[in-house]
C-alpha cells in the first residue's frame, strides 16, 4: 500500500517533535542533537572516528553518509563504519545523537533504530560536557535538515557541518550539584549507577553504591556498604538481601544498594523529629520490589540516643504516589542496642532512621532557661553569703531561734545554687563515681531547701500559736539537715539513682544538656515521686496555709497600711514557706512555658529576694525605732507579730 507523501511527511515532523520533548524530559543536563538527514536512493551508512580528549565534535551528512568524529570522550576511542537500512522514506531520515559524559556514553539513533559507538565505562570524573555550537557549514542539497539541540530549531535549511566545542569539568561533582537540586535526585544517581555498567563499588561525591548482579542459584547476601573517607569503620551501614529477591522470570538482575550522606537530597522528617545523618537506598534494575516474603536487613550505627529519644525504621518511597514523605509502612525497627538499629523491610526504596523526641520529656528553649537559672543562682550565691554574714553580725551572742531557722534556710540555698552550677561542668568532665557523688550532692540540696522551708512554716506556726517558743535547736537541725541526708542515703544504698542525666531540647535533639542528677530510669522515677513532688507538695500546702494566717494576723497593724511594708512582707513570706515552688505544679497547657520562665527565675533568685526583704525591714525598723519615744508596744500579742514581722 503507497502511502501519501504529505501523511509521511506529517508522522516524521509529529515523531521528531514527540521524541525530542521526551528525550528533554528525562534528562536535560547531556548534549542531544536532532535532525533530518536528507540523503539520496543509494545505500547509506553511519561512520564515526572518536578520540579521547575534550576539544570538538563534528556531525556531518552528504549524499550516503551521516559522520560523527571528535575528541570529546573520557577513555572511548575507535573508528568505523556502519550499514544503514536503506529502506528509508522520501530520502530522508530522522536521526539523534546523545552524549553522556559522565558515563561517556555515545549513542546514534536513525530512525528509530539505536548505535551505540562508546559503551558505558563507568562513571567518569574529568569529563567533556556543556557542548556549544561552533562552526557551521552550509550544504546544497544533502545534509542536516532542522538540526535542533533539545528540540530546539538551529536552521531549518539543510547544512553540511555543525561543530560543538566542549569543556572539560567534574563530572561527578556537577552531577551530584545537580542532581542535590533535584526533587527525585536519588532517583537520579541509582539510574546513572545502573547504566554505567559497573559492577562492585562506585563513587560519587554525594553517594557511594555497591552494584551487584544475582545469578541463577542466588542465596541471599550479606554486605558492608562502601565508606566515606570521613566515616569511622565501624559506623558504615551494613545490608542482607534475601534469596525471595532473585525473579524466577530472569536469569540476572541488577541490585544497586547505595549509601547517602547528603541529606539535602531527601525531604526533612516532621518538624519535632530529625533524620539521622545515614540513608540507604536499595532498588532493582527495571523491577519494583515489594511484599517480599523474607524482609531485607538494614543495620544502620549510630550514636546513643537520649533516654527521651525513640528512633524507628522509615523509608521514603518516591514511586508509591506524589507524596514524598518519611513513613514507617512495611519497616519494623529492632532496638539492637544503643548503637545499633536494625530495620526490617517489605519493599526496596530509602531507608533511614528517623528519631522522635517524646513530648513529655522535651524542654523548648532549653538554653535560654539554663542561662537564666545560672545567672539567677549566681547572684543568689553573692546574696546568700551577705544575708549569712548579716545574720551572724546581727545576732551575735543572742540565742534566737528565728535567726537560727533563717541561717539553715541561707545555708541550703547556697548550697543548691553551688551545686547547680557545678552540676553541668562535672557532666561534661567528670567520671561517673563524681557524677553520682555530685548528683547525690544537689538532690541533698534541694531536700534541705524545702525542708528549711518546712521548718520556717513550723517556726512561724509556733510563733502564732505560743509567742515563744522553747523548741531545742537540734529539732531543726535534725529536720532541716538531717532527714535530707537520711533520705539520700538510703536511695545511695539502693543503688543507680544517681549520675548522668541528659535533657534534649526540642530545637536541637543532637546538642543535649548534661547534668549531674537522678537517673531516667524505673527507680529514679519512682524516688522522684515519691519523695520530691511528694515533699514539694506538703511544704507548699502547708506555706499557703501559714501565709494566709500570718498576713490575717498582721493585716490590722498600724505598719501593715504602708505599702511597701505589705509588699515585702508578702513576697518575703511566700519565699520562706516555699509556695513559689507551687509554680511547678502550673507547667501544663498554653502557659506552661511563661510558667516555665516564671518559675526558674522567682525560684534561682530566691536568696537575692530574701537579702532584699531582710535588708529593707530592717531599714524600716531603723527608721521607726529612731522615731518612736520607747515605749514598749504593750501586749504579748504585739510582741508575737513583732517578731513575726520583722524576723520571719
Amino acid at each position: 500500500m503507497k502511502q501519501n507523501p504529505k501523511t509521511v511527511r506529517m508522522w516524521m515532523i509529529i515523531c521528531f517533535l514527540f521524541s525530542s520533548g521526551l528525550a528533554t524530559l528525562e534528562n536535560d543536563r547531556d548534549f542531544k542533537m536532532c535532525g533530518i538527514w536528507r540523503h539520496g536512493n543509494s545505500s547509506r551508512n553511519l561512520k564515526y572516528d572518536l578520540r579521547t580528549g575534550c576539544e570538538k565534535i563534528e556531525i556531518s551528512a552528504n549524499e550516503s553518509t551521516l559522520s560523527i568524529r571528535g575528541r570529546i570522550t573520557a577513555k572511548c576511542t575507535g573508528s568505523s563504519s556502519i550499514d544503514l537500512d536503506s529502506n528509508a522514506p522520501q530520502n530522508q531520515s530522522h536521526f539523534c545523537v546523545f552524549w553522556e559524559p559522565l558515563l561517556d556514553l555515545l549513542i546514534v539513533e536513525v530512525n528509530g533504530k539505536n548505535h551505540t559507538l562508546c559503551e558505558p565505562k563507568g562513571l567518569q570524573g574529568s569529563c567533556c560536557t556543556d557542548l556549544s555550537q561552533g562552526d557551521q557549514k552550509n550544504a546544497s542539497v544533502f545534509g542536516i535538515v532542522k538540526g535542533s539541540i533539545r528540540g530546539d530549531i538551529i536552521r531549518d535549511d539543510a547544512m553540511e557541518i555543525y561543530t560543538f566545542a566542549g569543556g572539560s569539568i567534574n563530572c561527578k561533582e556537577k552531577f551530584c550539584d545537580e542532581a542535590s537540586q533535584k526533587s527525585r535526585g536519588a532517583n537520579m544517581i541509582e539510574e546513572v549507577v545502573m547504566k554505567s555498567g559497573t559492577r562492585g563499588h562506585v563513587d560519587l561525591p554525594c553517594a557511594q553504591s555497591t552494584v551487584i548482579e544475582m545469578e541463577e542459584g542466588f542465596k541471599g547476601l550479606n554486605l558492608t556498604l562502601p565508606a566515606y573517607p570521613s566515616v569511622a569503620p565501624n559506623m558504615i551501614p551494613s545490608v542482607y538481601l534475601p534469596s525471595c529477591l532473585k525473579s524466577a522470570t530472569k536469569i540476572k538482575s541488577k541490585v544497586v544498594c547505595t549509601y547517602y550522606k547528603e541529606q539535602k537530597l531527601f525531604q526533612r522528617g516532621p518538624s519535632d523529629s530529625i533524620l539521622l545523618d545515614d540513608i540507604v537506598g536499595l532498588s532493582v534494575e527495571n523491577e519494583i520490589i515489594e511484599n517480599l516474603s523474607e524482609p531485607v536487613r538494614i543495620r544502620f550505627h549510630h550514636i546513643p540516643l537520649p533516654a527521651n529519644c525513640s528512633g524507628r525504621c522509615v523509608s521514603w518511597d518516591t514511586r508509591r504516589d506524589k507524596k514524598m514523605i518519611w513513613r514507617n509502612d512495611g519497616c519494623n525497627t529492632l532496638k539492637i542496642n544503643e548503637r545499633e538499629t536494625e530495620c526490617h523491610c517489605d519493599h526496596f526504596t530509602y531507608f533511614a532512621i528517623l528519631v522522635q523526641v517524646e513530648h513529655k520529656a522535651t524542654v523548648r528553649h532549653l538554653e535560654a532557661l539554663t542561662f537564666i537559672t545560672a545567672v539567677g543562682c549566681a547572684v543568689s550565691l553573692v546574696s546568700c553569703l551577705v544575708l549569712f554574714y548579716w545574720l551572724c553580725k546581727l545576732r551575735k551572742g543572742k540565742k534566737n531561734q528565728t535567726s537560727l531557722v533563717h541561717r539553715g534556710l541561707v545555708v541550703a540555698i547556697f548550697f543548691l545554687c553551688l551545686f547547680f552550677i557545678l552540676t553541668g561542668t562535672i557532666a561534661n568532665v567528670g567520671n561517673s563515681t563524681v557524677c553520682m557523688i555530685t548528683g547525690s550532692l544537689l538532690h541533698y540540696s534541694l531536700l534541705s531547701t524545702l525542708c528549711w522551708m518546712a521548718m520556717e512554716v513550723f517556726h512561724t506556726f509556733l510563733l502564732v500559736r505560743k509567742v515563744f517558743s522553747s523548741t531545742p535547736p537540734w529539732v531543726f537541725y535534725l529536720g532541716g539537715f538531717g532527714l535530707p541526708a537520711l533520705l539520700v542515703g538510703i536511695l545511695l544504698s539502693i543503688g543507680d539513682i544517681y549520675g548522668e542525666k541528659k535533657i534534649v531540647p526540642s530545637e536541637n535533639i543532637t546538642s543535649p544538656y548534661r547534668m549531674c542528677w537522678m537517673l531516667d530510669s524505673d527507680k529514679s522515677r519512682l524516688a522522684h515521686y515519691i519523695i520530691n513532688v511528694g515533699l514539694l507538695a506538703v511544704v507548699v500546702s502547708s506555706g499557703t496555709v501559714m501565709l494566709f494566717l500570718v498576713v490575717k494576723e498582721i493585716r490590722n497593724r498600724p505598719d501593715w497600711k504602708k505599702i511597701h511594708v505589705a509588699f515585702l512582707s508578702i513576697w518575703g513570706l511566700t519565699c520562706l514557706f516555699g509556695t513559689t515552688w507551687g509554680l511547678g505544679f502550673l507547667d501544663f497547657g498554653p502557659l506552661s512555658e511563661a510558667t516555665l520562665f516564671l518559675f526558674c527565675i522567682i525560684n534561682s533568685l530566691q536568696g537575692f529576694f530574701l537579702m532584699l526583704r531582710y535588708y529593707s525591714l530592717e531599714r524600716i525598723k531603723k527608721k521607726d525605732d529612731s522615731s518612736s519615744d520607747g515605749s514598749s508596744s504593750g501586749s504579748s500579742k504585739q510582741h508575737m507579730l513583732q517578731h513575726t514581722h520583722e524576723n520571719s
